[in-house]
């Protein structure tokens, strides 16, 4: 008898229920849980099945992570931005937090270096980081390039989280987790959005955030002026630098 072939509705709501099954295991077990042959069970199917929807199995925990993330913040009010960027900036170390201790399993596998490049879902959470991050360097309340804010506010929000789930649920700290983020901002941001005198690496990096927009700059023009306010706003200077050509 020849098999039926599901529509685009009928694929769409199976692929939906493998996920599902894969999340469920992984929160319940564990990584190692999540196997195919464990997941077709899971969903009422034949193991083969579930290639014809991932490639194998990275794709397939891709996809739970994507699942998991989205639905994770969307139930939350932190998903728009509340006019604030500083305190948006918090928000979301605070929903990153909140997800890693959520979702310990899928954290894990997110963080792993030996799952290869990084995870679409992973990639997502960056390109929020450091969306929020420019909006803060656009108001001058960065005192660090964006990129160098980028990476500490990463590093600590996963240090902070791996330690966490490392430790008994009855004796963690979560104040270890606001202590870490007081000590990243104390580095990386200004006191005031009113920029003091003598703060001109701060001015640089609120400059270099709106310096793609002079449109009224050519091309080449703008990225000498992002190479300059780059070298301001790392400090790095060349001592007996001529301070111009000629």
């Amino acid at each position: 008898m020849a098999e039926v072939k599901p529509d685009g509705a009928g694929r769409h709501r199976t692929r939906a229920n493998i996920v599902e099954c894969a999340a469920r295991l992984l929160r319940e077990h564990g990584a190692g849980a999540v196997t195919t042959r464990a997941v077709a069970q899971a969903a009422g199917m034949q193991a083969p099945t579930i290639y014809r929807f991932f490639e194998d199995k990275d794709a397939l925990l891709d996809a739970v992570a994507e699942h998991v993330f989205a639905t994770y913040v969307a139930g939350k009010t932190l998903a728009k931005d509340s006019g604030d960027p500083v305190a948006d900036l918090r928000a979301g170390w605070d929903t990153h937090i909140g997800f890693g201790l959520a979702n310990a399993a899928l954290f894990g596998l997110l963080v792993d270096p030996g799952r290869g490049p990084g995870s679409p879902a992973a990639a997502a959470g960056l390109e929020v980081l450091r969306a929020r991050v420019h909006r803060v360097a656009a108001i001058g309340r960065l005192r660090v390039p964006e990129r160098r804010a980028v990476e500490l506010i990463h590093a600590a929000g996963t240090g902070a989280v791996l330690t966490l789930l490392a430790t008994p649920p009855e004796h963690r700290d979560l104040d270890l987790a606001d202590a870490m983020y007081e000590a990243v901002t104390r580095s990386i941001l200004t006191d005031v959005p009113t920029l003091p005198a003598g703060s001109a690496a701060a001015a640089a990096v609120a400059f270099r955030a709106v310096a793609p927009e002079l449109t009224m700059l050519t091309e080449t023009e703008r990225a000498l002026l992002s190479e300059w306010l780059d070298r301001v706003g790392d400090g790095s200077t060349t001592p007996g630098a001529a301070a111009g050509p000629g």
